[in-house]
């Protein structure tokens, strides 16, 4: 290969870029993130959560893991958590030991049906595949809502009627998109109770709104709404609750506070907790879900589930 070939014309935090469009991830900066490891479902008997998998489409590639928590009572309907995990756009999976570890937990301890999703990465699908991928599960979860969807599991013991949204890092910024797409466009069959985002990313930090609008080639500038939150997205935003949690050692911790504070003063008419996670850094619960505050956290989340359910 010539040399001019293999000059870098880009470099970002997660990723460089060469002459010949060849993308390099940078391993050293997630080394327990770059290329997963993905591992098949399987019940667990000490929880008694149960995990399947389910593939939504085929053209784009979109699927799920769901998780069922143990059943007590069958004519009791759960709610239902959709979970999108995090990873810069570029890394990680649904079916990764760590991600697959946090939602069978939550869905064990909020008692909650989850589903997973394994949405399109940058390079291989750009950005906004990870957008248009979780639209795409959400609007399959609804589709189970007069009980004859594709999944016995959904169509049995889901009320579609709590339904919550949660992610992590680029999760939740995700969360934040899928929840004001369903303010804007509704979700027939299904509502969406309240939004999980934790550590999101949001525009604010420049080194990583250039690496987003690299990875995403039909962006809209610095104001384009998915990095950069429209007030009239914010004031119509369709859910009742929203529960943001920001890291004081996560050089995002400023734009995810700023949400908090843009959503009150967009006049949407709901309820936003913020929780700040002093001296933590980013993601701490996932990389060490064994850490006091990740379980202090944990127990928020399910709060927030729980919170005026009537079983």
């Amino acid at each position: 290969m010539a040399a001019e070939e293999n000059e870098i014309t880009h470099e970002f935090r997660f990723f460089r870029v060469y002459k010949d469009g060849t993308v390099e991830l940078y391993e050293h900066h997630a080394p327990a993130t770059f290329t997963p490891q993905k591992i098949a479902p399987s019940d667990d008997p000490n929880t008694g959560v149960r995990y399947k998998d389910a593939v939504v489409s085929t053209d784009p590639p979109v699927s799920v893991r769901m998780f069922l928590p143990r059943i007590t009572d069958p004519s009791r309907r759960l709610p239902l958590l959709l979970y999108i995990h995090g990873g810069g756009f570029c890394m990680q999976s649904a079916f990764s030991p760590m991600y697959h570890s946090l939602v069978a937990t939550a869905a064990a301890e909020a008692s909650a049906v989850a589903v997973s999703v394994e949405y399109g990465l940058f390079p291989t699908r750009p950005i906004p595949a990870c957008y248009e991928d979780s639209w795409a599960a959400l609007q399959w979860v609804a589709s189970h809502a007069n009980g004859k969807g594709p999944e016995p599991w959904l169509n049995d013991h889901a009320d579609l009627q709590r339904v919550f949204i949660g992610g992590d890092s680029a999760g939740g910024n995700i969360t934040h998109t899928l929840v004001s797409r369903v303010g804007k466009l509704g979700l027939p069959g299904a509502k969406v109770v309240g939004a999980v985002l934790v550590h999101p990313y949001f525009a604010g930090v420049r080194e990583d709104d250039e690496m987003w609008m690299y990875m995403c080639p039909g962006n809209e500038g610095w104001d384009d709404p998915r990095m950069k939150p429209a007030a009239e997205d914010l004031a119509a935003l369709g859910c009742e609750r929203v529960l943001l949690f920001a890291a004081e050692k996560d050089h995002l911790f400023h734009s995810g506070s700023n949400y908090a504070q843009q959503l009150i003063n967009s006049g949407w008419g709901g309820t936003v907790e913020l929780v700040q996670n002093w001296g933590l850094e980013h993601c701490f619960h996932v990389f060490n879900p064994h850490h006091v505050k990740a379980t202090d956290m944990l127990q928020r989340i399910v709060s927030f589930i729980q919170h005026g359910y009537v079983s």
